[in-house]
């Protein structure tokens, strides 16, 4: 008989709010993005000093991974991660790209080219929580449940992990 899967948790973050199994967990009124996720990082106190470094991308999967593993046994390293969104690291990306055109000032920064791959953020997650298991980051047009769904059973049917911690992260 095969075991029955299930959403353990969840977590949605907007510009302003963290929600965790729909309840709301953290809010701050800033004006931008980054303010905010930097806010949320303060208030999660994760202790991970690489955050700052990150790009915009990386730090809201990051944000949103903490208020989820945060719920998890401390010890659990079978996670696998799987993420998509609709623009890749197309915010870091075009950054990158103007430093580049930036003729006057042209020195394309290795801090910022080294987040113009979006399974980036999947490595942040994992160096801060020392997962080691597989992991995937899909582009798709829009948010694919079914497709996540399958692949996250495929992985736990298969014993490639134990819980899988999936979502739609777009920061573009």
């Amino acid at each position: 008989m095969s075991k029955k899967h299930f959403i353990e948790s969840y977590c949605r973050v907007t510009t302003d709010t963290i929600y965790v199994n729909g309840k709301k967990v953290f809010e701050a009124q800033d004006e931008d993005a980054l303010a905010f996720l930097k806010a949320a990082y303060q208030w999660l106190e994760p202790g991970h000093p690489k955050f700052f470094k990150m790009d915009g991308l990386s730090k809201l999967a990051f944000i949103a991974a903490e208020s989820l593993l945060s719920l998890l046994d401390e010890k659990e390293k079978d996670v696998a991660l799987i993420l998509a969104n609709r623009a890749s690291s197309l915010e870091t990306d075009r950054k990158h790209q103007e430093s580049i055109q930036d003729k006057e000032n042209y020195y394309p920064s290795p801090a910022v080219f080294v987040y113009t791959l979006p399974n980036i953020c999947i490595g942040e997650i994992s160096i801060k929580h020392g997962f080691y298991s597989e992991n995937a980051f899909f582009l798709t047009e829009n948010f694919d449940a079914s497709f996540m769904t399958m692949y996250a059973n495929e992985l736990l049917t298969l014993e490639k992990a134990e819980r899988v911690l999936c979502g739609w992260v777009d920061f573009d």
